[in-house]
C-alpha cells in the first residue's frame, strides 16, 4: 500500500505588485493555516517518508511549517523546480519516478495542477483544492511506477474552512 498526500500551499499575499509570482510570500492567514494544517495532519497520523516541494516561496514556507508539525526534518525536504506551474502530466511523471523506499509521500505545490492530479488519481471528484488543503490517496500497489498508472482511493480531503475556519462558506 502506498499513500500520496497532495498539499496546496497556504494562502499567499498579493499586496506587492512588484513581487513575482514565484516569490510571493504567505499572507497572515497563510501563516496561521500552514502550521495548523501540519498539526491536523500529525493528529490523524500522517507521517510522510518523503516530502517533495515546489521551490516557490509560498510552497517552501508551507512545507517547512507542515514538516515541523509532523516531526519531519527540514533538511530532508526535496525541492523540485518542475512542480512550479506543473501540468498534471508533469506531476504524474514525478510520482512515477518516486523512490520505492518511500511508501508515504507528500507533494506540496500549486493549482490547477494539484486539483487535476487529485482527480486523475483519486476516486472522488474535487472541484478545487483550497489553499492549505490536502488530498490523501491510497494505492493498492507496491511501486510508484504502478501507482501512477492506476486510480487510487481518496482517503482524505481536508482544508481550513472545513476544519477550523467556519466564518464563510465551504469550498468543495
Amino acid at each position: 500500500m502506498l499513500e500520496l498526500f497532495l498539499l496546496r500551499h497556504a494562502k499567499s499575499s498579493w499586496d506587492d505588485p512588484e513581487v513575482s509570482d514565484f516569490d510571493r510570500p504567505l499572507n497572515k492567514r497563510g501563516k496561521e493555516d500552514a502550521p495548523k494544517m501540519g498539526e491536523h495532519l500529525a493528529s490523524v497520523g500522517v507521517r510522510p517518508d518523503l516530502i517533495v516541494v515546489s521551490p516557490a516561496k509560498r510552497a517552501k514556507k508551507t512545507a517547512k511549517e507542515v514538516a515541523r508539525a509532523l516531526g519531519y526534518d527540514e533538511e530532508r525536504i526535496v525541492w523540485k523546480e518542475s512542480i512550479y506551474e506543473a501540468s498534471p502530466q508533469t506531476l504524474l511523471y514525478l510520482i512515477c519516478a518516486l523512490p520505492q523506499e518511500a511508501k508515504r509521500v507528500m507533494l506540496v505545490g500549486h493549482n490547477p495542477g494539484l486539483t487535476m492530479l487529485a482527480n486523475l488519481l483519486g476516486d472522488v471528484t474535487i472541484d478545487n483544492i483550497p489553499t492549505a488543503g490536502v488530498v490523501g490517496i491510497a494505492f493498492d500497489a507496491k511501486t510508484w511506477d504502478a501507482a501512477c498508472k492506476m486510480r487510487g482511493h481518496t482517503i482524505m480531503f481536508d482544508y481550513p474552512k472545513k476544519l477550523w475556519r467556519h466564518d464563510s462558506h465551504i469550498d468543495h
